[in-house]
């Protein structure tokens, strides 16, 4: 079977951006703990052959265990026995062996058994096992929960629990309730606290939850009496060895079905309550969810990787009027355009994972020292970029996951409607990926003020608008830069009418402008770098400035009196 890291050289191509050298040296504290772990690296050529290697396991072990068991898994499916969580035999299997190859706490400190990775190799890794099965990924993915513990619970805490889930353990964010799904401020799981034993308790119920039978679990919960918006909610460990949780029922998905998404109750539940009270939602749930849209970005990459290479093998060997289809320009015209969307999306996962490590490097080093102001001021600036880009990845890896996924089975044509080919796996898995962990529509609201601010627009000027460009590549970085005038152009005029509902009238095509731009500009400076992508900048920026031209010209004719045509009567 194929090793589905080493067989994608384009997911390497990314530890080689230069950014990469500083974010492993502040991670690795300048290779200092290389005196302290025989694991640690000496120096940054070390410590990418370390990421290399790991990686190469992930990959060995998704081609050969997980991709082999993922038919089976959406089969067979997990199944409630006793009010806790069966997984299908091929999740099992591929947890364990996961398991037996120590791929767990891949970010986490040396201290707590972990790897020490900064973010952007595990959300490699996550790709790599997506592509193989989406709904593993949700399950092993979700050890990015860790990460928000690390950030914020108790040192008490971190030594608990961190060396848990770095042995295997399973994590779940416990969020939303049947009447609390995108309004988080709406939960109702009610945390007591009892003075007697000085022990908090939950109560109450929760829906749709990921993996909700597993280990470790952090729980949003009201925690403070009378209170009915976001300002008494707060953060809680709950650990399933209490056995205080039962899961009610497993849904019965479209897709991703080897992932338990479970409805749970809550019983007088004993939990540890994680940092401040009535922050819950306020900080912790932003970072929490805020790794989960970069995972979602990651398993929409995963997929939609999976799903072109099906397509593309289709095409090559289906033949139809004595040649192979993929010889007709309607079909290779669709493969060209997937092709570019797959390098766009993964230019612009990795992108933000960067920013997220430069912020997350600088925080958790501000836990041990003092920063220099010039330290705070990169901190702070790399945690607005990562603030920014975070939706803005997700819409759009989601999006056209879900866009590479439908192609490729059109590609497949009658073929691609039968359980005989995995494509329609992919097709079901992708659908999810723009709902869950907030819809594009949410995306574009968390998105929106990077727009309505400048901050994109001055970040393409500042940035990717300098950026070495190889003379012959000028005439589309010109078109590009068109694009960031119309990003502008249609950005005041959306804004001079000083009407919110206007704005968010607008706001995708705005983002989406922002995005086109972006993408289009990460893609020409890969291009620089490695010849491949060259043919993808220039189909994606073509499909770009035909977009951006199509919404721009929208914004521009359409009357504000004229919103109220579109509301419901």
């Amino acid at each position: 079977m194929a090793n589905f890291y080493t067989d994608n050289q384009d997911i390497k191509f990314q530890l080689g951006h230069p950014l990469m050298k500083k974010i492993v040296a502040l991670k690795e504290r300048d290779y200092a703990e290389a005196l302290q772990y025989d694991n640690a690296p000496r120096n940054f050529e070390d410590a990418v052959d370390n990421y290399d290697r790991v990686l190469e396991i992930v990959g060995e072990i998704s081609g050969d265990v997980v991709d082999p068991n993922a038919e089976g898994v959406d089969a067979e499916g997990p199944e409630v026995i006793d009010g806790h969580v069966r997984y299908a035999s091929g999740t099992q299997q591929n947890i364990d062996i996961i398991n037996q190859a120590g791929l767990n706490g891949i970010s986490l400190p040396r201290k707590y058994n972990g790897l020490n990775f900064p973010i952007t190799p595990f959300i490699m890794a996550a790709e790599v096992v997506a592509r193989a099965d989406a709904s593993l990924q949700n399950i092993w993915g979700l050890q990015d929960c860790a990460e928000t513990i690390n950030e914020f619970a108790s040192e008490e805490q971190k030594a608990k629990y961190l060396p848990r889930v770095c042995a295997g353990e399973t994590c779940a964010m416990a969020l939303t309730e049947p009447d609390a799904g995108s309004d988080l401020q709406a939960v109702q799981l009610k945390a007591t606290y009892n003075e007697a034993d000085g022990k908090w308790y939950l109560n109450g119920v929760k829906r749709f939850i990921t993996n909700g039978d597993g280990n470790i679990s952090l729980v949003l919960a009201r925690s403070e009496e009378g209170t009915s918006d976001g300002r008494g909610l707060s953060m809680f460990i709950y650990d399933r060895a209490s056995d205080a949780v039962k899961v009610r029922r497993i849904e019965n998905k479209l897709g991703i079905k080897g992932s338990p998404t479970c409805e749970l109750v809550f019983r007088n539940a004993p939990a540890e309550l994680v940092g401040e009270r009535k922050m819950g939602l306020i900080k912790y749930v932003m970072a929490l969810m805020n790794a989960a849209r970069l995972g979602i970005g990651a398993q929409s990459v995963g997929i939609a990787e999976a799903a072109y290479r099906q397509g593309l093998k289709y095409a090559q060997e289906r033949l139809q009027f004595g040649k192979p289809i993929i010889e007709f320009p309607a079909v290779y015209e669709m493969l060209a355009n997937m092709e570019a969307k797959l390098h766009g999306i993964r230019a612009i996962l990795y992108e933000t994972s960067r920013f997220v490590d430069m912020y997350k490097a600088y925080y958790h080093l501000s836990k041990e020292r003092a920063l220099d102001k010039a330290e705070r001021d990169e901190m702070k600036y790399y945690q607005r970029l990562a603030d920014i880009y975070t939706p803005m990845q997700k819409l759009f890896a989601s999006e056209y996951a879900n866009e590479i996924s439908y192609d490729a089975l059109q590609i497949h044509g009658g073929s691609g409607f039968m359980k005989d080919y995995p494509i329609q796996r992919y097709v079901r898995d992708a659908r999810i990926t723009n709902i869950y962990e907030g819809t594009s529509q949410l995306q574009v609201v968390a998105a929106i003020r990077g727009v309505t601010t400048g901050q994109y627009a001055k970040y393409i000027r500042d940035v990717y608008e300098k950026a070495e460009i190889a003379p012959e590549h000028e005439c589309l970085r010109d078109a590009l830069k068109k694009m960031t005038d119309k990003l502008e152009a249609a950005t005041a005029k959306v804004m001079a009418a000083d009407n919110v509902e206007y704005t968010d009238f607008h706001a995708r095509r705005l983002v989406e402008t922002a995005g086109y731009t972006i993408i289009g500009y990460l893609l020409l400076i890969d291009a620089q770098k490695c010849d491949k992508f060259l043919k993808s900048a220039e189909i994606f920026i073509k499909y770009g400035e035909s977009k951006v031209a199509a919404h721009c010209a929208f914004i521009d004719s359409f009357d504000p009196s004229r919103l109220g045509i579109y509301r419901q009567a």
